[in-house]
């Protein structure tokens, strides 16, 4: 009922009680129509957000930077990536998934590298000189340059040094986008599971079913009581319909618009006990954008193309990654975990859910394009100290495809790198060397080992050692990473596989590279399409 003037005031001049009440209401809706318009001018109109706070993380880290890392506590050396303490374990099958980078063994690897490729530069250099006067093999100077850019890798590699400090990553709020489609649902349970038992917790999980053609509320049920236990904030939302990973992804960021950092986590990754903690160091740089995880093969011993693959992928990330780390200048995070600042990835939202090659929508190489984006922003680094495990294909077929999907990617990712990064950035000239380094190995690879014994009828096996010194050499990397789901000698036999893995690359994923390549107009995603093709346990 609207009051009349004379109801306003008593007798005695004074306001009613009613009027007051009317005033204090009128003043709480003119506040209310301010903040709505102030909120109006900051942010454009979306779907609906979850609220959350900052939450207590299970193992409290200072927020002070405490160096490099390396100080002396009680007289005693203290490295700065913390162990499971006693009362800090996790329950039941989650402990096994636990990794760290061993100090020891990488300075030993990087002392033999640098003194083996010292000796093998000295013998190069002398056949270069040779072949000057016209007394060597005419691809003296190609064997010195493939040597020069491997050994630039090599030597760089060894130079990474991961984050220590954690100054100010202590405020960041952090979301955790996990795209799911068609995945066995007990990996997808025991990746929510990781997330929900790390030493630093996420302060909000949002899973986005893509669609799939799997029953998952047992593990929806069961995800969002242990988030409410833990309390962290979770969503869980559904598509009618397959409508890809970069959708997916773009409806959990438009989920957390409050983040500061998002965490992209693929459904099958199991993420170590301490790699968020690890991953958001840094995050203490104001110009890192984005940081990438190392990815351990979680599935690695369940035959030998799974352990091949362990060696593979890892020393990809080690020597490759770790190469352009030293320098800021990553070119692809491994998207399986991988963590960015949110004004990157909002910034480029549209254009990352409607890229197109040649017209056609390109549904993978999502890793790859968050990455660059990233790049032309700042820094792009890996941390090698936050670490996860991710499961790999267990079958030819699964694993060619994957590769396929991965070479196609590569293939359109080249051209907006060659097209949009800086001259004067790292990542531009590194990116050209590395193609320039690729097409000088593949002829030379040709003409050795093919074109020689047929034509000539010649063979030396000084080229088959080494290409088996160069396999090991490359991967002693790998052994610096200290796996406590294994014993040691079981990480070993897998790196004795280098040189089958050293083949395999120079021969059968060059031609799937090749065919990629001329086939990268199929922007399809090619994997999980017809169901779940890899599951934590054997059948």
């Amino acid at each position: 009922m609207r009051l009349a003037p004379t109801d306003l005031v008593s007798p005695a001049g004074r306001p009613t009680a009613e009027s007051q009440l009317a005033g204090l209401a009128h003043l709480h809706r003119i506040a209310g129509e301010q903040s709505t318009r102030a909120m109006s001018q900051v942010m454009s109109p979306g779907p609906a957000t979850i609220p959350f706070e900052r939450v207590h993380d299970a193992v409290p880290e200072p927020d002070v930077a405490r160096g490099d890392g390396r100080h002396r506590v009680g007289g005693a050396r203290r490295r700065d990536q913390a162990r499971l303490a006693p009362g800090q374990e996790r329950d039941g099958e989650l402990a096994r998934w636990h990794a760290e980078r061993k100090t020891g063994p990488a300075f030993v690897t990087a002392f033999v590298s640098v003194a083996a490729l010292s000796a093998w530069g000295l013998h190069h250099a002398w056949e270069v000189l040779e072949s000057s006067e016209g007394r060597r093999q005419p691809f003296a100077w190609a064997y010195g340059f493939v040597f020069v850019l491997l050994a630039w890798q090599m030597i760089a590699a060894c130079l990474e040094r991961p984050a220590r400090g954690r100054r100010g990553t202590g405020r960041l709020m952090t979301a955790v986008a996990v795209p799911v489609f068609n995945e066995d649902p007990e990996l997808l349970a025991r990746c929510l599971d990781s997330l929900l038992s790390q030493s630093r917790l996420p302060d909000l999980v949002l899973v986005t079913d893509d669609g799939s053609a799997v029953d998952y509320s047992r593990v929806r049920a069961e995800f969002e009581a242990a988030a409410m236990a833990a309390g962290v904030a979770a969503s869980w939302e559904r598509f009618p319909v397959n409508r890809g990973k970069r959708h997916a992804h773009a409806a959990a960021f438009r989920g957390a618009p409050q983040a500061d950092v998002y965490i992209t986590v693929d459904s099958d990754a199991i993420l170590d006990y301490h790699a968020i903690a690890e991953g958001m160091k840094p995050f203490a740089d104001p110009q890192v954008q984005s940081v990438a995880g190392l990815l351990l093969v979680a599935n690695h011993r369940r035959n030998l193309l799974t352990r091949a693959t362990e060696l593979w992928y890892v020393t990809s990330e080690l020597a490759d990654r770790s190469a352009q780390s030293t320098f800021r200048s990553v070119l692809v995070n491994t998207g399986t975990f991988a963590l960015y600042r949110a004004g990157v990835v909002r910034a480029s939202l549209d254009a990352y859910i409607g890229e197109t090659f040649f017209g056609r929508p390109v549904q993978f190489s999502d890793d790859s394009l968050l990455t660059f984006y990233a790049l032309l922003a700042g820094k792009a680094v890996q941390q090698p100290t936050a670490i996860g495990f991710t499961a790999m294909p267990e079958t030819l077929s699964h694993h060619a495809r994957q590769y396929l999907r991965w070479m196609r990617g590569m293939t359109i990712r080249t051209f907006w790198r060659f097209r949009y990064l800086p001259l004067n950035r790292y990542a531009y000239w590194q990116h050209l060397f590395r193609w320039v380094q690729a097409f000088t190995t593949i002829p030379l690879f040709l003409i050795v080992m093919v074109v020689d014994p047929i034509v000539l009828g010649t063979w030396s096996p000084r080229v088959l050692a080494v290409l088996v010194l160069v396999g090991y050499g490359r991967s002693l990397r790998y052994l610096t990473v200290r796996r406590y789901d294994e014993p040691w000698w079981s990480q070993l036999l897998t790196w004795l596989l280098a040189p089958v893995v050293g083949i395999w690359q120079y021969t059968v994923l060059r031609g799937i590279w090749w065919y990629g390549m001329a086939t990268c107009l199929r922007t399809g995603w090619g994997t999980r399409q017809h169901g779940v093709e890899v599951a934590l346990e054997p059948a």
